[in-house]
């Protein structure tokens, strides 16, 4: 289905360690208050990542239609940013929003500015999925626990039932990230893009058919971070800021 990054060879996911949600929120902070990476830039590289994976898995973006559908949270405004760097690469964007838009918050509302300025404006809040070459999945993150409920459960059904295959970002909506346990209704992901390093959840067997292939990117985590953290990351990236994993 997707193609690998270039000719990095995939590495063992269990050669990498695993972060829990708990840990994400601290690198989160510690990126922040600390070594003065904003969330702005964070999410400017993983949206810039997730173009290129949808690049590499579509052949180019050049002439494909991309439909991002986006949540109210920072994976949401991932999502949007990685629409606008996918418009700019020439693909044809369509925007699905799982609120309106005055109810964003305020990183996702930023992306969207952005994307109004380029002419690129989301489809009519109630509206169904239109037929896409790939399907961006960018409605709920990591934060998420317990069922998927309202627009957002029908916009994962609608994802399942889609036309084309789904790329998921850092985490395929309804999947917990600690567990790998797979709400009513989750997402199941073509390939899943996780942000720094792998979550327990996506690497648990049960969590296969929801991964699909998956994928870490390099949002520009400082070294010393992940030291602080206890992790012992070896330098993941300097072969690509892409980087498949193969899962056991």
């Amino acid at each position: 289905m997707s193609q690998r990054p270039r000719d990095t060879p995939p590495l063992d996911a269990q050669s990498v360690p695993a972060v829990t949600r708990d840990q994400m929120r601290e690198v989160d902070r510690l990126m922040i208050e600390e070594y003065g990476i904003s969330l702005p830039q964070m999410m400017e590289n993983a949206g810039r990542n997730l173009a290129e994976l949808a690049g590499r898995m579509l052949g180019g973006l050049s002439g494909r239609r991309i439909c991002f559908v986006a949540g109210s949270g920072d994976n949401g405004g991932g999502a949007l940013a990685a629409a606008r760097h996918a418009s700019n690469r020439g693909a044809t964007v369509d925007l699905v929003l799982s609120d309106e838009p005055p109810r964003l918050g305020a990183m996702p509302a930023r992306q969207l500015a952005s994307l109004k300025a380029m002419g690129i404006l989301p489809r009519a809040a109630g509206s169904g999925l239109p037929e896409a070459d790939l399907y961006i999945d960018g409605i709920v993150g990591y934060s998420l626990h317990g069922a998927l409920r309202g627009r957002v459960h029908d916009l994962a059904v609608a994802l399942n039932a889609g036309s084309g295959p789904v790329l998921s970002l850092d985490v395929p909506t309804g999947l917990e990230v600690d567990t790998g346990v797979a709400a009513e209704g989750a997402v199941r992901a073509s390939a899943t893009m996780s942000q720094v390093l792998p979550k327990p959840g996506l690497i648990a067997p049960a969590a296969r058919p929801f991964v699909g292939e998956l994928y870490l990117a390099d949002i520009s985590v400082p070294p010393a971070l992940n030291a602080r953290l206890g992790l012992a990351v070896p330098a993941l990236f300097s072969p690509d800021t892409l980087l498949r994993l193969q899962l056991r």
